[in-house]
């Protein structure tokens, strides 16, 4: 059977948030353009955007602790969160866009308003959140942040969180009503079904990327796989975006890129404690998120958490993070043996070396029994009964490790957007606070990857159409905050 070959302007591989995003942008950019769309399963956002296996905060920074480290001096660090505060607003004014142009239906089946709060226990604990609180008051996105340690306020917050809760114990809050639940498997969904309704766009589920290799006319070739009937595509492309969730790397291997090397890949899976009892679930209606155990990844930051997930209202806590050979919840357990190379064994080992702590939390993580994790949830809701829970896999996560100027591996928790000298590749590896920050992120690339066209005056027109705090700080300009954030609540129909 002859291979079938397809010329196109846009490859995208993988059907997340970030390629529904990234696709989106372009063809509002440029109409014109034709984009192919490969994903190996045969729905989208079937792993890292999907409902159960991503977070769904609505990353803001306003509960997650780990965004907001104390320094060896005592003060904290607030750049990160700010941040992320202002990327999500961003991606919260371009789903606006999208909504009021007709193009997105249903806001509320994506997005709803659910309280933000971090909660501690301990005297250092508490000291710490005060310091956070007055910290990160300087900043206007955080201005509607309110802090308590009266037992009565915080029940008031979280009744559950506080029943059968020792009224001796030295405890504190701080609550965010403008907190968000995103439920990013039905955004990508929905984001997707405009996307394959515009001419020039074709999804190809169930086919698998093998191979890809840049050609000396600049193009790519890249080998695709049906997995269903086994028929094999060839296409070539000007442009790819690698956004395979923990299937990036493997791929970003086979680039062979020189600004791809030295990057390995440390995956972390993680399962939910998911309550099954209709009244637990009534009794609480906030993300309250706590302090990290040392050594656990921000993927594994304890919270006890409300979400809204296929139209009903549902109650997760966790995740339990364990280790995995997979990079992927539905990928191989060769994955982590596939992607050793010579290029990164030294940052592998060394950056394995320099986080010890992480190894034997997740190795601890692995051997809990069913009571430990009652006892771990029982720090956040006292009154937890194990009858009323049951254990759910969540999402498999890939932390980069990347090469630093002496050869060794650093374990990044972040996302990383690897582009090519030339603008023809990029591949995006890591994971939070990813989703919440998709928009930013990808206007990010297409400034990089397209940057002649990304300063035309009719590319910067339609930014700003998009976005129309594009190119300002919210964070400096309070006025035009307060206005977009009272647009986007109204468009979304968030009631905060």
């Amino acid at each position: 059977m002859p291979r079938q070959k397809i010329e196109t302007d846009i490859v995208l591989i993988g059907a997340g948030i970030m390629s529904a995003t990234l696709g989106l942008l372009l063809k509002e950019l440029n109409p014109k353009l034709k984009i192919e769309i490969f994903e190996r399963l045969d729905i989208a956002a079937a792993e890292s955007s999907d409902a159960w296996n991503n977070a769904g905060t609505g990353h803001a920074a306003f509960c997650e602790l780990n965004y907001t480290p104390e320094m060896v001096d005592g003060t904290i660090e607030t750049k990160k969160a700010v941040k992320i505060s202002e990327s999500f607003e961003v991606s919260r004014q371009f789903w606006s866009y999208l909504v009021e142009k007709g193009l997105l239906q249903n806001p509320e089946s994506f997005i709803k308003s659910v309280p933000h709060m971090s909660f501690v226990w301990s005297d250092e604990n508490v000291e710490y959140l005060k310091k956070r609180y007055k910290a990160l008051q300087q900043f206007h996105l955080f201005k509607a942040m309110e802090y308590s340690e009266d037992v009565n306020q915080i029940k008031a917050w979280a009744p559950l969180v506080m029943e059968n809760r020792n009224p001796k114990d030295k405890i504190a809050a701080t609550t965010m009503k403008y907190g968000t639940d995103v439920n990013f498997g039905a955004l990508t969904r929905s984001m997707f079904k405009y996307l394959e309704s515009l001419e020039g766009v074709t999804t190809h589920f169930h086919h698998e990327v093998y191979d890809l290799k840049k050609r000396d006319d600049g193009k790519w070739r890249i080998k695709v796989k049906d997995i269903a009937t086994g028929e094999k595509k060839k296409i070539y492309t000007p442009f790819t975006f690698i956004g395979a969730g923990g299937g990036s790397l493997l791929l970003l291997e086979k680039a062979n890129i020189p600004e791809g090397e030295g990057f390995g890949g440390f995956p972390v899976s993680g399962q939910w404690l998911k309550c099954t009892n209709p009244e637990v679930i009534k009794k609480h209606s906030a993300k309250v998120y706590g302090k990290a155990s040392v050594g656990a990844p921000p993927m594994s930051v304890p919270h006890i958490d409300t979400r809204m997930i296929d139209g009903e209202k549902a109650l997760l806590f966790g995740p339990y993070a364990g280790f995995s050979t997979k990079f992927l919840k539905n990928g191989s357990y060769f994955d982590l043996v596939k992607s050793i190379e010579l290029s990164n064994i030294k940052p592998m080992l060394s950056a394995g070396i320099h986080n010890i702590p992480l190894t034997k939390y997740l190795i601890d993580q692995v051997f809990q029994s069913s009571n430990d994790r009652l006892k771990a949830l029982k720090e956040y809701v006292p009154s937890a009964k194990k009858e009323d829970w049951v254990l759910e896999n969540a999402g498999q996560r890939v932390q980069v490790i990347k090469k630093d100027a002496d050869g060794r591996g650093i374990l990044e928790f972040g996302t990383e957007v690897i582009c090519a000298a030339d603008g023809s590749l990029s591949v995006l590896l890591g994971a939070s606070p990813g989703a919440s920050t998709a928009v930013s992120i990808m206007v990010d690339l297409i400034k990089k990857c397209f940057p002649h066209e990304a300063k035309t005056e009719n590319w910067q027109h339609k930014f700003k159409q998009m976005i129309p705090s594009f190119g300002q700080s919210l964070n400096e300009n309070p006025v035009l905050c307060d206005e977009i954030r009272e647009k986007t609540n109204q468009i979304l129909k968030l009631k905060c």
